[in-house]
């Protein structure tokens, strides 16, 4: 019989490569995986894909049905709430049957697009699309005057974007392009670009340059070059358009630099010079700068200070550092601005106004969210002078929604939200927040979603994501793809670990470097109180997470591999001690700030220590779906290609350990919006299967 008849894995070759640290020699017997452009690297990719076509043929008319259900959930035709900027309303659009969204905008007023103004289509994703397998617009600007369009498009999903700009009146793309661009943005003469390019090395934006509209980019000037491979840059301007700002920033430190937007050939000067931890953020009102700035504690704070001593011995405080509030973001208008802190791992958006000119201000209110676990954010304002505020509001329960609010009158109103057909009750389904208790005695947060008249204490099948790290902190949003599987009795957790930011700062530094292993043992602890607290049958507990999320379920996996039926890691960061030895890879030298240096032996043991790569061992192990893609450029394919080679040859159960690589994408997965369902129905075809639902 033929290996796919018998479902028989691929297996790869063993070809052992040592590297010896600290005393330590780690043998690599999977390190030939690396090279991408060898035939037999492809032929155990497909392999691996054909074999995990074949274990899930079975499901083919499951994943079919999961496919039609989650697509009866999505509005294919919709339009999004327009936005203003300057004399035009911007928005985008999808049709039934395109893959993309199409960028569009109309001539208007104050109030709204003018009535009898037509449509201008800026971009067409699916136009553009044509011909690539893979398609993604990166960075977007357009000019003062409204006409001339910096756009940034990716083609193979390395998140390697071209630059191009286009004429907005005359549809007409202008001749050239640059590669490896990041951020884009126009001075004040609507004549002057200011973009950021990455090096091909390291693939951090690394530089700065000055094009002049309609001349050869050959002949742009080189503004500035960070030399230190920590650092990345990013360019944008003040909300007001009076400053092109330069950020460049580590994950540990910043540093900003600015210019005046109707002076694009000057000199850029510093607003306080980068210093080990300083981290801040600008924006500019009536000659000040408004600084959140950690200088004072690790949840931050806001000063201001004149644009002409931007000096720290002249910053004057206006929001005092919190130890238990953190200051994400300001949103600094002519009349107002919103501190967006998180409280108890929830945001709150405060509204403080302005009493004059000058900077003091009060804080004037809150905008009320009802639900026990939610997402709220701002949204798109690109208007200075306004008494109008727009917001973002979701919840595992509550589809995506714009609200604007109202200074004069304190009311918020919404102006809409996404739309689930297909018969979506948001009564049936519950939303709500619980705490675990870590081995530390440190309670987590886990935020929980279920349908009600499913609910049967301990018996219901358990779905628990994570993610942890980089501070980020977990959205809680509304997702209708979500619907298949709370509808077949599924109870959904998002664990708020240590390493992520859901607490603020000091929660991100409790679950980073010499103590990442807070992480993994906080989503254990969070998993083992939900099946004692009776929200999932103990013995069907699935888990998902992916790049560093992914890291998180390799190190689970070793740590408890009892705890768990089924896990999903997408594009996981699985083979820590290789790729942190080696910097020449992007993004290594930029993550020591993360994880640690391994070439300084205290970092080097402790990462070894819970490197899932490096602590697979011979024995039983949940049942595996592992996805990658060939051009991903944050988490190499080969991590986890050789993370299920090396597992295959260690495991003693019978479960499936599966390699799913999608040949034409990067660390996203597929690009457009059908393609990505049909990912998702396997990943749920997947789940049902292994925990008996079907």
């Amino acid at each position: 019989m033929t290996q796919i008849e018998t479902h028989q894995p691929p297996v790869a070759r063993k070809e052992a490569t040592q590297t010896s640290l600290h005393g330590v020699t780690l043998t690599d017997d999977y390190a030939w995986l690396r090279d991408k452009e060898h035939p037999d690297v492809t032929a155990y990719l497909e392999a691996e894909n054909t074999y995990a076509a074949a274990v899930m043929a079975p499901l083919e008319e499951l994943r079919e049905h999961l496919y039609e259900e989650m697509l009866s959930h999505v509005k294919q035709t919709d339009v999004s709430v327009p936005y203003r900027d300057g004399q035009w309303w911007y928005y985008t659009r999808t049709e039934e049957g395109q893959q993309y969204a199409i960028l569009c905008r109309k001539h208007g007023k104050f109030s709204g697009p003018a009535k009898d103004a037509d449509e201008e289509v800026i971009l067409d994703g699916n136009a553009l699309a044509q011909g690539h397998a893979f398609f993604a617009i990166g960075g977007t600007d357009i000019s003062d005057d409204g006409r001339w369009l910096a756009y940034t498009v990716d083609t193979t999903g390395f998140r390697q974007y071209s630059l191009h700009v286009k004429d907005l009146e005359t549809g007409e793309t202008l001749p050239g392009e640059v590669e490896r661009v990041g951020s884009v943005v126009w001075a004040a003469d609507s004549f002057t670009l200011f973009y950021t390019v990455e090096d091909e090395e390291q693939k951090r934006q690394f530089q700065l340059w000055r094009h002049m509209r309609g001349t050869p980019y050959a002949a742009d000037v080189l503004v500035y070059q960070d030399d230190d491979e920590r650092f990345n840059l990013a360019a944008g301007r003040t909300r007001d358009g009076k400053f092109v700002v330069m950020d460049s920033s580590s994950h540990t430190t910043s540093e900003s630099r600015v210019l005046p937007a109707n002076e694009p050939e000057g000199e850029f000067t510093v607003i306080s010079p980068r210093e080990g931890e300083h981290e801040y953020s600008i924006d500019h009102r009536n000659h000040l700068w408004f600084i959140r700035t950690n200088d004072k504690g690790r949840n931050f704070r806001l000063v201001t200070v004149p644009v002409a001593t931007p000096g720290r011995e002249h910053w004057v405080e206006r929001i005092a550092h919190r130890d238990d509030v953190m200051l994400e973001e300001v949103d600094l208008f002519s009349s107002f601005f919103i501190a967006c802190d998180r409280e108890n791992g929830l945001p709150r958006l405060r509204l403080w106004q302005f009493s004059g000119d000058g900077p003091e201000a009060t804080q004037a209110g809150e905008i009320a969210f009802p639900e026990p676990a939610y997402s709220a954010y701002p949204h798109i304002n690109r208007v200075f002078d306004t008494t109008a505020f727009r917001y973002a509001y979701q919840s595992l329960v509550t589809p995506s929604s714009v609200y604007e609010y109202d200074l004069k009158t304190s009311e918020s109103t919404l102006l809409k939200q996404v739309e689930i057909p297909g018969g979506f009750d948001r009564t049936l389904y519950a939303s709500e927040r619980v705490q675990a208790t870590a081995a530390d005695g440190v309670k987590v947060p886990v935020s929980l979603v279920y349908r009600k008249d499913m609910r049967q204490a301990g018996k219901n099948p358990l779905y628990v994501y994570g993610y942890g790290s980089y501070g980020y902190s977990l959205p809680l949003g509304f997702s209708g793809n979500r619907l298949s599987l709370l509808d077949r009795g599924f109870v959904l957790a998002y664990a708020h670990i240590r390493g992520g930011g859901d607490l603020g700062k000091p929660w991100h530094d409790a679950g980073k470097m010499l103590v990442k292993r807070n992480t993994f043992t906080d989503f254990i602890a969070a998993v083992e109180y939900l099946t004692a607290a009776g929200f999932g049958d103990p013995k069907r507990v699935a888990i998902e997470g992916g790049s560093a999320g992914g890291l998180l379920m390799g190190a689970v996996v070793n740590l408890r591999p009892d705890l768990f039926r089924a896990v999903v890691s997408h594009v996981p960061f699985v083979d820590v001690m290789n790729t942190m030895l080696d910097a020449s890879l992007p993004l290594t030298v930029p993550e020591y700030e993360e994880w640690g240096n391994p070439n300084e032996e205290t970092y080097f043991q402790y990462m070894l220590s819970y490197s899932p790569y490096d602590n697979l061992r011979a024995g039983s192990y949940p049942s595996m779906l592992v996805k990658t893609s060939l051009h991903d450029s944050q988490v190499m394919y080969w991590e986890p290609a050789k993370y299920v080679a090396k597992l295959r040859t260690l495991k003693t159960d019978d479960k499936p350990l599966l390699l799913v690589t999608n040949m034409k994408a990067g660390h996203g997965g597929a690009s457009g919006r059908y393609d990505y369902l049909k990912e998702i129905a396997l990943d749920y075809a997947f789940l049902l299967k292994e925990l008996g639902v079907v």
